[in-house]
């Protein structure tokens, strides 16, 4: 047992011995024998790590293959199907389209069909050839004085910071060249955004950055001389992410640039915090007040708001507010649990938020059910990245999607998910200088803009062959799913759906509004988030 038990060492000892023979015939192979020997010296006497103090240099073979796992899984043992989170068949098809490669397959599919929870259109005898030029979203309601037709796929929120200066420019640039938005993310409007005139959405979160006095408040001079320029489409007031709902964010002071404290109003040398809440309002009918506010500061502009559904309660609590002060947002953003793509802790990335599909569909129904969905447009983003996936959230209620992974893979990210490490290998999501230098702005951008185009394209050809002319007509009834018993079933029958003004027509609403939310709409109020305290 001893002998066994010392075995363990011989590959480190043995290094010893060879740099001593092989010195009369190679400098240079004793000198690596040597390196050898010291490296298991050193694993030998270190104190953090078990594993190489008791296997000193083989120890060494055991990290370094921990250290590329996710790359070994990732290109050697996954199949093209698994999607952790995006699959290899899902980049692929970004990849080719972004590059205006061909991105057909031949042979067939390789899904199985048959499985619970396939999903397919039910297309037409009659197909036609909708025009994707005309793919567009009018938003800006009674109150609006500069009303934005929107495309019906644009960037989602990522910030400067999180993104990197080539990144943004990239990612407006190509935004610019195909006519839809790009969203600002929290971390406010850079000169990174306007140098090429794209289209912004400026999100507006609990930081308020870009508009946010010393204190962290919100300030409405400075948000004034931001919005009212012309490049700034519409306004979205952040209350959570899918990433991390309901939980706040710091900036390290150290990554805390003169570009980046610039675009967000804030001193170098501190941390950069972003709150879990916002101090501008602080109950439904609040908020909605504050969205009045900012649309008159922005000169008519549209404002909405976009969050991830957590107690459904306090949403019933929003739009009974909207219904009490007839006061609606021009838009709502439903942003599900899968979204994310920059660091998020890992309890709140998997068990916290609604996910897309029955957010979006609770924030649809209710506001059919209230009377008010004809007032209020609605986006989805969430791991949209197909025409499928657009289809699929028109189905479920959306007028249109967002889309942040996507758009990265069309930059040339390679899902290496070290967003959170400044290490980005593409340099996408990093401040080093020497790594985002990969990025070549008008490359990346010409990527991003065939990216949206042949996307846009690709959900003309699945429409049309549903008999559709238009994204508007799209409904449950086109799109079919295998439920766990195997059957086959139009979507419409396997979820939810209210009649308009129908929670109005009841008392309380519970008796319309299936399960598990009923109780949640009969006992919200607009005074408050959440259920009545009385």
């Amino acid at each position: 047992m001893a002998r066994q038990s010392a075995s363990r060492y011989l590959p480190w000892l043995i290094m010893a011995p060879a740099a001593v023979v092989a010195w009369p015939f190679s400098v240079w192979a004793s000198g690596g024998f040597a390196v050898l020997f010291l490296l298991g010296w050193q694993d030998f006497v270190q104190t953090k790590q078990a594993v190489r103090r008791n296997y000193p240099l083989t120890g060494r073979i055991r990290y370094g293959l921990e250290y590329i796992r996710p790359e070994l899984r990732q290109y050697f043992l996954e199949d093209d199907e698994q999607k952790l989170p995006f699959s290899r068949n899902q980049r692929a098809m970004v990849y080719a389209r972004s590059k205006v490669q061909n991105d057909k397959r031949g042979f067939g599919s390789i899904k199985d069909m048959y499985s619970p929870g396939t999903e397919w259109i039910a297309h037409s005898l009659q197909p036609l050839q909708p025009d994707p030029n005309n793919f567009r979203v009018g938003v800006g309601g009674s109150g609006c004085q500069q009303p934005y037709a929107l495309s019906i796929l644009n960037i989602s929120g990522m910030s400067f910071g999180a993104l990197s200066p080539n990144a943004v420019k990239a990612l407006n640039r190509g935004a610019a060249l195909g006519r839809f938005a790009h969203d600002t993310g929290e971390g406010s409007i850079s000169t990174h955004h306007r140098e090429h005139g794209g289209d912004l959405i400026w999100q507006i979160a609990s930081g308020y950055f870009g508009c946010r006095t010393a204190d962290g408040h919100f300030d409405p001079e400075r948000f004034t001389q931001q919005a009212s320029s012309p490049q700034v489409k519409m306004i979205e007031i952040k209350l959570s992410q899918g990433a991390k709902p309901g939980h706040g964010g710091v900036l390290p002071k150290a990554k805390v640039s003169a570009e980046i404290a610039e675009a967000r109003g804030v001193p170098m040398g501190q941390d950069c915090v972003s709150p879990a809440r916002h101090s501008a309002f602080t109950n439904p009918v609040e908020l909605l007040e504050f969205l009045v506010r900012l649309r008159h500061l922005s000169g008519g502009k549209p404002v909405g708001i976009k969050l991830c559904v957590g107690h459904p309660a306090e949403w019933f609590s929003l739009v009974k507010a909207m219904l009490q002060t007839g006061i609606t947002p021009d838009f709502v953003v439903v942003d599900g649990a899968e979204g994310g793509t920059g660091a998020a802790p890992i309890e709140f990335a998997d068990h916290v938020g609604m996910p897309l599909r029955d957010g979006l569909r609770l924030v649809h129904n209710s506001l059919v059910g209230a009377g008010l969905r004809d007032q209020i447009k609605i986006g989805a983003s969430g791991k949209v990245i197909s025409a499928f996936d657009i289809a699929r959230c028109l189905a479920l209620g959306a007028d249109w999607c967002n889309s942040a992974r996507g758009f990265m893979f069309a930059l040339g990210c390679i899902q290496s998910r070290s967003c959170h490490t400044d290490h980005c290998p593409t340099g996408v999501a990093t401040q080093d200088p020497v790594r985002q230098r990969a990025i070549v702005v008008t490359d990346k951008a010409e990527r991003v803009y065939y990216y949206h185009l042949n996307t846009l394209h690709a959900l003309a050809d699945l429409l049309g062959a549903a008999g559709l002319n238009s994204p508007a007509d799209m409904t449950p009834h086109h799109l079919m799913v295998r439920n766990a018993q195997g059957q086959a079933r139009t979507l419409a029958t396997t979820i939810d759906t209210l009649q308009p003004g129908e929670l109005l027509n009841h008392a309380g609403g519970a008796a319309t509004l299936p399960s598990p939310f009923a109780e949640f709409w009969q006992a919200s109020e607009a005074s408050h988030w959440g259920l009545k305290t009385h």
